[in-house]
């Protein structure tokens, strides 16, 4: 019963794909995430607008496993456009940096807009004395999965501090869950974790232990940003979690709306009107987008070229894009 279903489910996707093209509309698959994440609201969200628009674009979002899967389907074309952290799109463009990408530069991809942070959190035990990223010297420090985007990040901040993780006293690869114990447990020091702000998986370590959040600011954030463009500066506002009373400045990467070169720029402009055109509508979409989006933020940060379908969206607005 379940298999007739999921055949049913594809003839009903393959069908409508189908009517869409004999009416010589174009049919767009946006890749999320999961459907408990943030990805997959923004994306069916989004479809939403541009099948009520009717202006000759029909799409459809799909729950998927995340940024990395969603780059590598727009690369086959399992996937038209998705949502994807821009820090993954700018290593699959470049063919660098993740272990899925090394020496295969997808150099089609494109970005259509940037929506929202995804913020660094350094978070470290108040009984540490780690207060800076010189501190985490010697210290035992979650730093992500092996061949996570985490590791990579913290890999990343700590260079700009002059240190590697051979200076550290005891390098955790681990998951955030297990990062969490490990901080309970007095286990580890401190933890890197990239993720939106007021996280619950960050909240639980700072309502269970007394944390102080490590900024990463100053030249060492400038210096970050110019060699990695992906990133901007984030503000972690007072208040975030329990014991953070003051303001952090720290760095983050970006939720970022994705294409390749293989949709036509009529596609992408028509998708981009739908989508973007009424701010008030793309923000209700989720809190992550009212609190963050605006079309100059939409085009910092970006990891790959912008398609040229959203190069005459965004001029329209009157931002100086190419």
């Amino acid at each position: 019963m379940k298999k007739s279903t999921k055949q049913l489910g594809a003839l009903l996707v393959l069908g409508t794909a189908a009517i869409a093209l004999a009416q010589g509309t174009t049919f767009l698959t946006i890749g999320s995430g999961s459907t408990t994440g943030v990805y997959f609201p923004v994306a069916t969200g989004m479809a939403k607008m541009v099948n009520d628009a009717g202006a000759g674009v029909r799409a459809n979002a799909r729950s998927t496993g995340g940024s990395v899967f969603n780059v590598n389907a727009i690369a086959t074309g399992e996937l038209d456009a998705a949502v994807a952290q821009n820090d993954v799109v700018y290593y699959a463009y470049k063919g660098t940096g993740l272990q899925a990408f090394q020496g295969k530069a997808n150099t089609k991809l494109r970005t259509m807009a940037v929506l929202y942070p995804e913020v660094l959190h350094v978070v470290a035990r108040k009984d540490s004395g780690i207060r800076s990223i010189a501190d985490l010297k010697g210290k035992r420090v979650v730093i992500g999965d092996l061949g996570s985007g985490t590791e990579l990040t913290a890999k990343q901040v700590l260079e700009s501090y002059g240190l590697g993780f051979d200076d550290l006293g005891q390098a955790l690869r681990v998951s955030p869950a297990q990062g969490i114990t490990l901080m309970q447990d007095k286990r580890a020091d401190a933890l890197f974790y990239t993720v939106g702000v007021g996280a619950s998986a960050i909240s639980q370590i700072a309502q269970t232990v007394d944390v102080t959040m490590v900024p990463v600011s100053g030249n060492q954030a400038s210096s970050l940003i110019k060699k990695y463009p992906f990133y901007v500066r984030y503000n972690i506002p007072a208040k975030s979690y329990k014991g953070v009373g003051a303001t952090v400045p720290s760095v983050a990467v970006q939720a970022t709306l994705v294409t390749s070169t293989a949709v036509s720029e009529e596609a992408v402009y028509k998708a981009m009107k739908a989508i973007f055109d009424d701010e008030a509508a793309l923000k209700a979409i989720h809190p992550s987008l009212a609190t963050n989006f605006s079309y100059a933020k939409a085009v910092k940060g970006i990891p790959a070229p912008l398609h040229a379908g959203a190069v005459k969206f965004f001029k329209e607005k009157g931002l100086n894009v190419k």
